[in-house]
């Protein structure tokens, strides 16, 4: 019987969809709470969470972005101020009607992102130069009643996130900080969760309703599928006419401010366990591991306990290091590998009779499954060595299957070939021609994730000359 049996989860391999949702219940992520599209997060998905968050603010903070809290409720009327704004947003609003016994006067929408309710505050705050440049960002949750078909962290009725925005006295400022923000990011995405990803820029479909563009992180599962990791918005001055955030500069022209709206949301959990787990479980980069290092004393009947031993050992690697020690007495220490495999944790030391002899112990990776003896004396440089390693492999191994599943195409055959059969992204010229968009769809299911600028070759669909190089892919 294979491991993957043993533990009772479909085979990643076989149904990545399948898997994600079950692993997720089974390592102790999520519940599902008693209210359809909504998911209760546990300690362990938490502290990934709070992770990021931590390392955001830090990030943030050296970009003058700082932290505030804007209502949950906002006012019908606020949101129809930019129309195009209020039309994307209008089938997904979950609206309040009635507080009590009392009828409203007015409808009130849980926030489903928070523009309208903070350019009406920058409005009151934004007078002269000396008020800008305006950086504010929240942490909150969202409510987006969707419709379809949900999935824990990809697609929930709620969700956690990050939204930050920013008004700017000139254009240039306001483009450059919507660019520093996608490099941000990318940054988090690849140095604490170890995924890589496709940077480039939404069509006009696809773009931010109210944005003059928007950057996209586009990430690519193991099943060929895409996932938006995160946006950065340059809303330009859609918003601040309609909601008249001006100021007047030194020679007393008033003039509108430009501004940008970027975020990402608890999506990157999914992501990120979809993009490194196995038929074992979930695999968690070190970096974002709420246990990086499991000890698990392998007891043997009639030999000296190697518990106490591992216990000294759990305290010297603590200081350093986030350590869970496992001493239950009523599980095999097969079991015990079998659950912190199941959880994820980068990196197991087993410790019995005869590695204390030896004055050793043994390591164990959750990325390659390699074993290997250690010097007691060396076993703090050693976890760091591998931690670090188990990190940096994560994302060369995914790296390389990003590059494997982005192939270059010149015909519609081929691309529909891509998206459908080899599954991945499939790259393409394309003459930037919604009519041309809409067919690519229509033909394959598929969209365009992203483009990049570009002036050679012609577009996939119509012949004519290419504008842009697109990235094309089923998505989640």
């Amino acid at each position: 019987m294979s491991d993957n049996n043993e533990r009772g989860l479909q085979s990643n391999k076989e149904d990545l969809s399948e898997w994600y949702s079950e692993i997720l219940i089974k390592a102790g992520f999520i519940d599902f709470s008693p209210v359809g599209g909504f998911i209760v997060l546990l300690p362990p998905a938490m502290f990934i969470w709070d992770k990021v968050r931590d390392v955001m603010n830090k990030e943030m903070e050296g970009m003058q972005v700082k932290n505030a809290y804007f209502p949950l409720l906002i006012p019908e009327s606020l949101l129809k101020k930019e129309s195009e704004h209020f039309t994307g947003f209008t089938p997904e609003v979950a609206w309040v009607t009635q507080a009590g016994e009392q009828k409203l006067e007015e409808r009130l929408a849980i926030r489903p992102t928070s523009e309208t309710i903070m350019y009406t505050m920058y409005a009151k705050w934004v007078h002269g130069t000396s008020d800008l440049p305006l950086k504010l960002n929240q942490w909150n949750s969202v409510v987006r009643w969707e419709t379809s078909s949900t999935r824990p962290f990809l697609r929930t009725k709620e969700f956690l996130w990050q939204e930050a925005h920013t008004a700017h006295a000139t254009k240039q400022e306001a483009l450059q900080q919507a660019v520093d923000a996608i490099a941000l990011y990318e940054k988090v995405l690849r140095e604490l969760l170890a995924i890589p990803v496709i940077k480039g820029v939404k069509s006009d479909k696809e773009k931010f309703k109210g944005a003059v563009f928007t950057y996209t992180l586009e990430a690519m599962m193991p099943d060929g599928k895409a996932i938006q990791m995160a946006t950065s918005h340059m809303l330009g001055q859609n918003f601040s006419v309609p909601f008249e955030i001006e100021y007047v500069d030194e020679k007393g022209n008033k003039s509108y401010v430009w501004q940008t709206s970027w975020g990402i949301s608890w999506r990157i959990i999914g992501a990120m366990v979809m993009m490194h787990g196995d038929d074992k479980g979930l695999v968690i980069p070190p970096r974002v591991a709420p246990t990086q290092i499991v000890i698990v004393p392998v007891v043997y009947r009639g030999k000296p306990d190697p518990t106490p031993e591992a216990e000294m050992l759990a305290q010297e690697l603590s200081k350093v290091f986030r350590v869970g020690l496992d001493t239950r007495q009523d599980k095999t220490p097969g079991y015990k590998y079998n659950e912190w495999e199941l959880k994820g944790v980068p990196l197991r030391i087993e410790i019995g009779p005869r590695d204390i002899e030896k004055g050793t112990v043994v390591f164990a990776r959750r990325d390659t499954g390699q074993k290997e003896a250690v010097s007691r004396a060396n076993v703090v440089q050693k976890a760091q060595e591998l931690l670090d390693d188990i990190q940096n492999n994560l994302y060369a191994v995914a790296k390389k299957r990003l590059d494997e599943m982005t192939v270059r195409v010149d015909t519609l055959e081929s691309l529909k070939d891509v998206v459908n059969s080899r599954k991945g992204f499939a790259v393409a010229g394309w003459c930037g021609e919604r009519q041309c968009e809409d067919q690519i769809y229509e033909q394959t299911g598929a969209t365009i994730r992203c483009v990049e600028e570009q002036n050679e070759g012609s577009c996939v669909i119509c012949g004519k000359p290419a504008r842009y190089k697109m990235y094309v892919s089923k998505a989640y």
